[in-house]
């Protein structure tokens, strides 16, 4: 695929991804209650293309024991990365629990490095720290010193580790699985973590609004469907973090969002924070040798 369309896509998935936080705060339903069935609607959505193509089933029944292993563990990093970012937003705003989840670049340079040998061009790894700089600034002013904030913000720091494992586990695998059986894999095993926590942390599964079951909805198509399913597809041609980078960029599309859909201003320091961490993913995915 050429090198322009890859990264096309990797916007409009981005930005699908973006969309997440807004879902999130607008539904009252439980954590991991609200994850689980973005996961499990995702899914089913996914099933047919299963069910109804014989490549993808004939993959899924020729996957070796450490495949399925694999593929199960990336399904409950997974599970662990939204439970603890979606408890961080009840703790700490929008801006600040989405920039933490999105310094994953952070963990992704490092384990990039251990694990692939993958080296980064000086000018690359500046637009990556030049765009994690701009996450900052955007949420710099709603970081707060209470200890419910500080305890969200740390839950949304493990997560961005956890989702970067998450993609870690999907480069390997996606070089030799096709996108159908490796999405359902992770996908269905994710929701049956957190749903079963949910029922084990004694929450129903059946009693909440009608408007909560659309913003589950919402997650499934939109967010995962249209944004991490996607990047999933990409991770056949680009590394994990080209992948993380391009989330850097989340916190811009939940910005606009939240100007339109929950009527937050926007300020002068938010839009410089924008300006900057699209600044710092040009300069990155400009100055990548190669596509991986």
């Amino acid at each position: 695929m050429k090198p322009n369309y890859v990264y096309l896509i990797l916007f409009f998935a981005a930005f699908a991804l973006s969309v997440s936080a807004i879902f999130v705060k607008l539904s009252d339903a439980p954590s991991t209650i609200i994850a689980g069935y973005r996961m499990l609607f995702s899914t089913i959505v996914l099933l047919p293309f299963l069910l109804f193509n014989k490549p993808n089933r004939t993959a899924l029944v020729l996957l070796s024991r450490k495949q399925w292993f694999l593929g199960i563990l990336s399904g409950f990093f997974l599970a662990a990365h939204y439970a603890l970012w979606f408890e961080s937003l009840r703790f700490t705003s929008v801006a600040s629990s989405t920039v933490l989840v999105t310094l994953q670049p952070l963990f992704a340079f490092v384990g990039g490095y251990f694990l692939f040998g993958e080296k980064l061009t000086r000018r690359a790894l500046f637009g990556g720290l030049l765009a994690i700089t701009g996450s900052v600034i955007i949420g710099w002013q709603d970081f707060q010193v209470s200890g419910g904030a500080l305890f969200g913000d740390l839950l949304a720091f493990i997560a961005a580790g956890l989702i970067t494992g998450y993609f870690f586990l999907g480069q390997g695998l996606r070089k030799k699985l096709p996108l159908i059986p490796y999405a359902i894999i992770g996908y269905g095993s994710s929701a049956l973590f957190l749903l079963a926590f949910s029922v084990m942390s004694g929450f129903s599964l059946t009693d909440y609004s009608a408007i909560n079951w659309l913003w589950f909805l919402c997650l499934a198509l939109i967010s995962t469907i249209l944004g991490q399913t996607v990047f999933n597809w990409l991770l056949k041609w680009l590394s994990t973090s080209t992948l993380s980078m391009s989330i850097v960029g989340e916190p811009v599309g939940t910005c606009i969002l939240a100007y339109f859909i929950l009527e937050q201003g926007v300020t002068l320091q938010q839009v410089l924070g924008i300006s900057t961490i699209l600044l710092g993913i040009t300069i990155f995915l400009t100055k990548k040798k190669r596509i991986l």
